[in-house]
């Protein structure tokens, strides 16, 4: 590691503790106010998220959003992340007596009644939408005690930080490597799990590709292992969806499981899982990621255009022909 990055990963650390200590104290009003002024300044200076954002935007809508629709979406996505993101150091303030005053939880009661009945494990996942670090923490404070899988942190520094911001509220974090026997474990044992669904791996990692935003859909190399605990141990797959509302509260709904049996495969049930997610993001674009690289890999022969940052490569090319999305 170089001294500067080296440098800037200790700035980056300070930063984020001095975020961690000074945001709680903030009525929930102001934070609001405050994360749409940093969302509307990050995407001024943040030339190459914005671009990437664009990119994204202008893939998967084409002539549905007018350029200015979509430079208006990708800064109201970045206020939208900055948000989530501040909200999950305001969370600090947050205990199991308080959380029902800005936490919204819709459909957990009914998904308790179904794991007790069928005794059977369960997986949460979502989608980079909304406030979905809320979404994570809700499962903790419902009582359901969440192992959850997270992307690894290029700064070192930033992994403890962050940990114990989404450990908050009783759940348990792990990382990437390893996660697939320590899941397998969790759910055989009737445990519940989560993750987001969208993250872009690469071709070599555990994952599996899928279609999105059809038809003739652009291609995403995404995560496979909520479709692998559905599938080995009959673990239910529980969408999570959040909405952020304009007084500062959020809903976070648990919609019912996903149909799944033994026979249906890895690569079809993902396709299920990101079918159902779609939809959200279609009806509230300004709540995604468009800043996150999810369209990493595109194929030799693309049917419709790819961000400029797509690259093709011959893992994802075997990786499609292993597991076909349908």
């Amino acid at each position: 590691m170089t001294r500067w990055k080296s440098f800037r990963y200790r700035l980056e650390e300070y930063a984020c503790r001095s975020v961690g200590a000074l945001i709680p104290a903030l009525p929930r009003k102001a934070l609001m106010r405050l994360a749409n002024l940093v969302g509307a300044v990050a995407y001024r200076l943040d030339r190459r998220g914005k671009s990437v954002a664009l990119e994204n935007l202008e893939s998967v809508f084409g002539s549905r959003f007018t350029p200015e629709e979509r430079i208006d979406l990708a800064r109201r996505s970045y206020q939208s992340f900055a948000l989530t993101m501040l909200s999950l150091f305001w969370a600090q303030r947050l205990t199991r007596e308080n959380y029902h005053e800005w936490i919204v939880p819709e459909g957990f009661d009914e998904l308790r009644d179904q794991l007790s009945a069928s005794r059977r494990g369960a997986i949460f996942m979502g989608v980079h939408q909304g406030n979905w670090e809320w979404g994570n923490l809700v499962c903790g404070f419902l009582g359901f005690g969440n192992v959850m899988v997270a992307e690894n942190f290029k700064n070192p520094h930033l992994a403890g930080i962050f940990k114990h911001l989404r450990e908050h509220s009783g759940q348990t974090l792990i990382g990437q490597e390893n996660s697939l026997l320590r899941l397998l474990k969790v759910a055989k044992r009737g445990g519940v799990t989560g993750m987001l669904i969208d993250l872009n791996l690469r071709p070599d990692q555990a994952s599996t590709a899928i279609e999105a935003f059809g038809p003739n859909g652009l291609l995403m190399c995404v995560p496979l292992l909520h479709a692998i605990l559905a599938q080995r141990v009959g673990a239910l797959i529980v969408p999570f969806e959040t909405q952020p509302l304009e007084d500062g509260r959020c809903r976070v709904i648990a919609h019912p499981p996903i149909e799944t049996s033994a026979s249906t495969s890895i690569a079809e049930i993902c396709q299920r899982c990101w079918s159902v997610m779609e939809p959200v993001i279609h009806a509230r674009p300004h709540e995604y990621l468009w800043a996150y690289k999810h369209f990493r890999y595109r194929p030799k022969h693309a049917k419709r255009p790819y961000p400029a940052y797509s690259n093709e490569s011959g893992k994802f090319e075997k990786l499609l022909r292993t597991f076909s999305p349908k």
